[in-house]
């Protein structure tokens, strides 16, 4: 079960505290004072959705499978790096947490969590995604933290001013939310594609297209909320087999639409190593006084 237990959960039902309690069985369990409880799931992770669910489409079992292959293999180990870099030096020495928004298979939260550790800093730790796929793995790979399935258009289960830092890579932003539950002094990391992300792939397989001025819609969106801090390019060169760029291509949005024996097709005939180039914009934002509270 999640060490990460300090962190202030509230209830998705009625918004009272939730503590984490462990039964004799080992099994884990959300509940609150109102009567509400949510069973950890057998691989550690807690389903927070209630009501109606939600209406955003969750990556399916194959997409996720395709992500945790490329990026367990390291394609993308550069941006794990800069995203810890990022964020690290911004966290408390004593009692810091990190909500990873969009935590997918849990990689760039893993890569987070040990350059804290490698720096004396022991890291109270949340994840959340909307699909349960990708928790199961998450909840795998970083077991002191605590993976939620939530729609995060929702209001977010944490306090207000819980968590030191956010990180959202390549997932949706709810700039008020962030700032509701962020502190004072604490940071939002959000990385996205740059134009010319993956552009040769993409011309083969179908994939999406990225538009120009994407950092300056980013920081509009967010201007209510937070202040841009700093902007920074990662740039990955990548040395792909076939099987590497399929999954690729796959583990993406594009995945929702794409067939992945069309793509084995597609990236068949071409020689290896099939080239291309990982565009990433990182940037950083302070929240704003007036919305931190």
């Amino acid at each position: 079960m999640p060490s990460s237990t300090d962190l202030p959960l509230l209830c998705p039902v009625c918004s009272h505290p939730l503590d984490l309690l462990t039964a004799e069985t080992g099994q884990g369990r959300l509940a609150c004072p109102s009567g509400h409880s949510f069973d950890a799931a057998r691989q550690g992770y807690f389903n927070l959705l209630v009501g109606k669910g939600t209406a955003f489409e969750a990556d399916s079992a194959v997409m996720v499978q395709a992500r945790a292959d490329f990026l367990g293999n390291g394609h993308y180990g550069p941006l794990a790096h800069a995203v810890a870099a990022a964020v690290v030096p911004f966290l408390p020495a004593d009692g810091a947490a990190v909500l990873d928004s969009g935590t997918g298979t849990g990689h760039y939260l893993r890569a987070l969590l040990d350059t804290a550790a490698a720096e004396g800093r022991n890291v109270a730790a949340l994840g959340l995604d909307i699909s349960k796929f990708a928790l199961r793995r998450a909840a795998r790979l970083n077991p002191e933290a605590v993976n939620l399935v939530c729609d995060i258009w929702q209001p977010l289960p944490l306090a207000d001013n819980a968590v030191d830092a956010v990180t959202v890579i390549f997932a949706p932003r709810n700039a008020a939310e962030f700032a509701r539950v962020l502190r004072p002094s604490g940071r939002l990391v959000v990385v996205t594609p740059r134009a010319g992300h993956l552009a040769s792939l993409a011309a083969v397989t179908g994939m999406l297209g990225i538009e120009e001025g994407k950092e300056a819609r980013l920081a509009e969106a967010m201007g209510g909320h937070f202040d841009v801090e700093s902007a920074a390019d990662v740039d990955v060169p990548l040395a792909l087999t076939r099987q590497a760029a399929v999954d690729l291509a796959f583990m993406g949005p594009a995945g929702h639409h794409l067939d992945r024996t069309a793509l084995q097709d597609r990236l068949g005939s071409l020689p290896e190593p099939i080239i291309s180039d990982a565009k990433f914009q990182l940037m950083a934002f302070r929240p704003r006084k007036h919305a931190a509270g």
